[in-house]
């Protein structure tokens, strides 16, 4: 397993590492042992970055994480979990009040059983756009209200995240120099999307690290098939499938492909990749230790042609 410096922050993580959406059972149901399990498989794999959120599964994902984590010495892995994006009986929320992510970073902390948080970031900064203030928000009360927690000793890096590149470059233009530690972007660095590529010098530039999110596109990039939920329009899903199709015919399934090319970028400090099954675990992690096939990959994209980079908006 390759190793990079998120940004300047000091830890280095894994090329590939566990995003822990999946236990809260966002995709499909999950058995908990067999979740906490996958956890363990990661980090006995070399994962040792580790992200969440409160929004995943509504707590229930920092929930079964933090079983797991009681479980794993602390200096086995860095921890990245959110504020900003919540949700109850089955209703989203969103709140990026200065005093309800402050609370927020408490409640984590007791949910995951840990004293510390390594990286706290905004949740989908694009919500609070169309609320009340704006990104100006997300600028002037959240991130300082985080900034606070990091003077204190209770998280050690702050970041942001969103589907929208744009939004997360605009916030770091108009914050003071060095707030905002890392990004965390997802669905744009992948064998159908590389929008990331225009935004690989600013951030840089800005000293912020890159956290790349979603290899297989949200299931677009998938031999399952694309989920019914998925926003992607039908012409991109259909030239995905296509791609599918093809490395199916190779004998190379296209997760491995999307995986090895998602961590390839050494600009990029990590991918996340979610899943509660300890087996799918060990797989992928067998994939990024393999080396990749780049002529498959130029004909993936051949394949996908006028669909790079088509987006879609979060929801």
């Amino acid at each position: 397993m390759l190793y990079n410096e998120i940004g300047k922050t000091g830890m280095k993580v894994s090329a590939l590492s566990f995003g822990a959406s999946s236990l809260g059972g966002v995709f499909r149901n999950i058995n908990e042992s067999e979740a906490i399990k996958a956890v363990f498989t990661a980090v006995e794999g070399g994962m040792n970055f580790i992200d969440v959120s409160p929004y995943y599964g509504h707590y229930k994902a920092e929930t079964v994480l933090g079983k797991a984590l009681k479980e794993l010495p602390r200096d086995k892995y860095y921890l990245s979990t959110k504020v900003g994006r919540y949700g109850k009986d089955g209703v989203n929320t969103w709140d990026y009040s200065a005093k309800r992510v402050t609370d927020s970073v408490y409640e984590s902390m007791e949910r995951l059983n840990i004293e510390y948080i390594d990286l706290i970031n905004v949740h989908d900064i694009e919500f609070q756009a169309s609320l009340p203030g704006g990104l100006q928000k997300v600028a002037e009360e959240t991130l300082p209200a985080l900034v606070e927690l990091k003077k204190k000793g209770v998280v050690g890096h702050v970041g942001i995240t969103d589907l929208q590149p744009e939004n997360i470059k605009w916030v770091i233009e108009n914050v003071p120099a060095g707030t905002v530690e890392s990004t965390l972007c997802f669905c744009h660095y992948s064998l159908n999307d590389e929008l990331l590529n225009e935004y690989f010098d600013f951030f840089e530039q800005n000293n912020v690290g890159i956290i790349n999110a979603s290899p297989l596109s949200m299931g677009l990039l998938s031999s399952r098939g694309v989920p019914d939920w998925h926003p992607a329009p039908k012409s991109l899903v259909e030239a995905c499938q296509k791609a599918v199709q093809h490395c199916t015919a190779k004998g190379y399934p296209i997760e491995k492909l999307a995986i090895q090319y998602a961590i390839s970028n050494p600009r990029i400090a990590t991918t996340l990749f979610s899943s509660a099954n300890p087996d799918n675990v060990k797989k992928n992690i067998e994939y990024a230790e393999a080396p990749i096939d780049w002529n498959l990959v130029k004909e993936v994209q051949d394949i996908i042609g006028d669909q790079m980079r088509v987006r879609w908006k979060n929801s």
